[in-house]
């Protein structure tokens, strides 16, 4: 059997060198409050996985879907400020 070996149709993706980007950091960069609110959200509710929801729980989950909640808020009001439109 013959292996067909496919060769990129650029230089600059000869040029790839695994890394991001400048652009991709920036965004990375903008979107991180958001991240780190998803995965603060997703460890409460990993911790209450193996038992039932106390009150304290509940509270937890909820404060972490808010702070989710405002973070994608606050994203969506910095891109549109970015791009010039208004959220």
């Amino acid at each position: 059997m013959k292996s067909i070996i496919t060769l990129p149709a650029t230089s600059e993706a000869l040029a790839f060198d695994g890394e991001p980007s400048d652009t991709e950091l920036d965004a990375i960069e903008l979107e991180l409050p958001l991240i780190e609110a998803e995965r603060d959200l997703l460890d409460v509710e990993i911790m209450t996985l193996d038992r039932p929801a106390a009150e304290l729980d509940e509270r937890r989950i909820r404060r972490a879907r808010n702070r989710v909640l405002a973070a994608r808020r606050d994203l969506t009001n910095r891109t549109a400020a970015r791009s010039g439109g208004a959220a």
